[in-house]
């Protein structure tokens, strides 16, 4: 079926839209839904612009879009980006990197459902844990761009996820109940490289900022290189 990626730039995101291709899906396009409301309750803020050059690595197309990020306003936005998907590049369905949140995805559920094609949720009650060691072993390049709860300081900004940074997540989880994948905003992510990615993503200069209690790690310049 071809499909469109609904994508951040994150691990989530990006490892949906994998779990999809490796179902034999086609992803036609990307659709990014950049918000200018840091606490939207549907979109992923921190780096959103790098999704055009994650795009450019993959060799996808992207429909990038903006929003006021107003609670369920913003939906309009995403349905509307999605249609366009429809007619641009013929998708039958649209797959998320939803995991927990039933307020997500039910809400793309009903959107899919009004414009008559199928929504794909590849990671839906997943166990973090074992998601994120998945995505080592599969090759994904992850850093940690954003952190938002107790146990995540400073320190954490700008790290890559690997197997040592999972078992520090899930003693977390058991002492603090930060969620391992962080779905609840404990943390936000960027994906440098991924299986399906034709270039990988080097970042050349980025900075942390941090408020006391909350910080993200923004990329500043990023290029493309050979894997």
């Amino acid at each position: 079926m071809n499909i469109g990626a609904l994508f951040s730039g994150g691990k989530d995101s990006a490892y949906a839209m994998f779990k999809a291709q490796q179902e034999g899906h086609d992803v036609k396009t990307l659709i990014t839904i950049s918000s200018e409301n840091p606490e939207s309750y549907m979109f992923h803020v921190p780096n959103i612009s790098l999704t055009k050059l994650q795009a450019e690595a993959m060799e996808i197309p992207i429909i990038y879009k903006t929003t006021k990020g107003v609670k369920e306003e913003e939906l309009k936005d995403l349905k509307n980006a999605i249609g366009e998907a429809m007619e641009s590049h013929n998708i039958e369905g649209v797959v998320s990197g939803a995991i927990y949140s039933n307020y997500q995805r039910e809400r793309i559920d009903i959107i899919c459902s009004d414009l008559g094609i199928q929504s794909l949720s590849p990671l839906w009650k997943m166990k973090p844990k074992d998601m994120l060691k998945e995505m080592v072993e599969y090759g994904f390049k992850i850093v940690i761009s954003a952190v938002a709860a107790g146990g995540l300081g400073p320190e954490w900004l700008g790290r890559k996820i690997d197997h040592e940074i999972i078992k520090e997540l899930s003693d977390l989880h058991n002492t603090c109940y930060v969620c391992t994948a962080g779905e609840g905003g404990e943390f936000e992510t960027l994906v440098l490289d991924a299986p399906f990615f034709k270039k990988q993503i080097k970042i050349l200069d980025a900075e942390n900022i941090w408020d006391g209690q909350s910080g993200q790690y923004i990329v500043t310049e990023a290029v493309l290189i050979d894997k």
